[in-house]
Parts: C-alpha cells; structure tokens; sequence
C-alpha cells in the first residue's frame, strides 16, 4: 500500500482527535479568531485527507511504489478504467477477485465523500440563500427607519431583539422594544457587534460547518464543530464591539435582550445574543473578567499548525506514489 494513502489516513484520523481535544480546550476563548482559523483548517484537511485517501486506496493497491507523483498516478489510472477495477499482475477486467471489489468500494465511498460534501455546501447556500430573501421580503413590509437608529431598521415589536442579515444588501434589525430597553450606550454596543458580523462576513466562517453537522448529525464531532464555532463568532464580535466602548455596556445588554428577548434570530441570520444560558454566561464573564491574549509565540504556532494542516492535503499531489 502506497505510503502516501498512509498519511493521508493519518492526517484524517488526527483531524477528528484535534477537533475533540480542541472542543475542550480553553485557550479559544482567549483568541477566538486564531481558533476559528485553527477550525477551518482541520475541516479543510478531513474532507481533502479522507477523500484523496479512499480514492488512493482504490488506484494505488497494487502500483508500483514511488514512480511517479499522485496527479501522475490518477491521470495514468483515468486513461485505462478497466485496470482501476482489476488486481495487479493483468487480471482480465471481466474477473473480480477481492481486491477488485476493495477498489471499487474504496473509490465509490471516495467519491461518494466528494459529492455528499459538495452537495451539502450547495444546499446550505441555497437554504441561506432563499431565507434572507423571505427575510429581506417580509423586512420591506414590516420593518421601516427610525432617526434614533439611522441605517439601521425597525420592527416594531415589544420583545427586545436585534440581528443582522448579511449578503449583498446587508442590514441591521432591531425591534422596538430593544430600543425601549436597552441605554443609548447599551445599544451603540449592541449595533457595533452586529456591524462586526457584516463587516468580517462571519456568516461564511459558519457556513462549511453548518452544513457539515447537516450531513453528519450522528457525529459528535460535527456537532461539537458546529456549536464551538458558533460561540467563537459570537466571542470575536464582541471583542469588535468592546473596542468601539466599555465592555460592561455590551455585557449588561446582553444579560437585557436575553431577558426580554423574543427567541433565536431568523434563518439566515445572525443575532447579537445567545441562546444558550451557558453560553450567555461564558460571554458575560468574558467580557467582564477578560484574560489575557495568547502569547505570540503560541499565535504564531497555531498559524502554523493551521496552515500545514490546510496543505498537506494538497501536497499529497506531488510527493512519489506510484503509477499502475
């Protein structure tokens, strides 16, 4: 077996042992823009690993080792598709044997892989896609200016709530019972973190993971990525927001609109408080009680580790391999 699928099957098994020791590492909450890099790149590197390994084990059983680099290797292999589902030595393609039905299997969960992930990234667009669109809709009938707030829209509701809905014709919603509730400076800090969710487009830094858990919602793991990531976002807006002004104001309008508020913010959207109580909490006391920033060294290393991560995938193509 060539040693690259080795690696390969390597690098995605460590990917999925990170993503759990790093769900339950503290030092995100103190960077959260180093970890949410860190995410990205370890989910990057499972889905090209686990993908590049399976379709290498259905081409590579049975090549010869190290002639010829990976893109080498799927070209020849592409060209004669009868050899990908034989064994080695000249099998007659019309006779399997248990290698034969190893590749096939290996390549058509390989491929399999490739198109269930592209296919859930697609969907999620499209899902996102058409829920601002109802959102923006029903914003045009409902929600209107208010010289308080200018630039930003209004709905009158006596529930305290504010969002954003990113895209093309971003916009800042806040109902009027958040404008009843929240101080003048309560809700500066309030518009400033939503004004950070439009200006860092972090609804795509949520996208690939959201639909990820679509497609695996048995996985722990998935999940897990789904929900830290989450928080994450949340956590680098109000580092945003706290620079613009006192971290106590965002604190206390947070603790406000989860009081008051009137549920989780529409499909497609991204709101300013949390839903969870856990998580409300961890915020608040962040904010409150913050702990010092990583260390640079330790930035410089988890950029590191992130970029290698997002990289070996890709260099697979060009270490040796063999060409059947």
């Amino acid at each position: 077996m060539p040693a690259i699928v080795l690696a390969l099957g390597a690098v995605s098994a460590g990917c999925v042992l990170a993503a759990r020791r790093l769900s339950g590492a503290a030092w995100p909450r103190r960077s959260p823009a180093v970890a949410i890099a860190l995410w990205q790149a370890l989910g990057l590197s499972w889905g090209l690993a686990t993908v590049g390994a399976l379709v290498g084990l259905g081409i590579g059983l049975g090549a010869r080792a190290g002639s010829g680099p990976t893109w080498r290797v799927v070209e020849s292999a592409a060209g004669r598709p009868a050899w990908l589902l034989t064994g080695a030595g000249g099998v007659a393609a019309g006779h399997w044997n248990l290698l034969s039905a190893v590749r096939a299997l290996c390549l058509a969960s390989g491929v399999a892989l490739l198109a269930v992930l592209c296919w859930i990234l697609g969907a999620a667009v499209a899902a996102v896609l058409r829920a601002r669109h109802r959102q923006r809709q029903l914003l045009g009938l409902l929600a209107h200016g208010d010289p308080k707030v200018p630039g930003v829209l209004v709905v009158d509701h006596p529930a305290a709530t504010a969002y954003c809905v990113p895209g093309l014709r971003a916009s800042i919603v806040v109902s009027a019972g958040a404008l009843d509730l929240l101080s003048a400076a309560e809700l500066d800090a309030v518009l400033a973190h939503e004004r950070a969710h439009l200006r860092e487009r972090h609804d795509l830094v949520l996208l690939p993971f959201a639909a990820l858990l679509r497609a695996f919602r048995w996985s722990g793991t998935a999940r897990s990525a789904n929900h830290h990531v989450a928080l994450l976002v949340e956590m680098l807006a109000d580092d945003r927001a706290r620079r613009r002004g006192p971290a106590r104001e965002l604190a206390t309008a947070l603790l406000r609109v989860a009081a008051y508020g009137g549920g989780p913010a529409p499909a497609g959207a991204l709101a300013a408080d949390t839903a969870s109580a856990a998580e409300l909490t961890a915020r608040v006391t962040r904010l409150l009680r913050p702990q010092p920033r990583l260390p640079v060294l330790l930035v410089v290393l988890a950029i590191a580790a992130a970029a290698i991560l997002a990289l070996l995938p890709a260099a697979a193509l060009l270490l040796p391999w063999g060409i059947p």
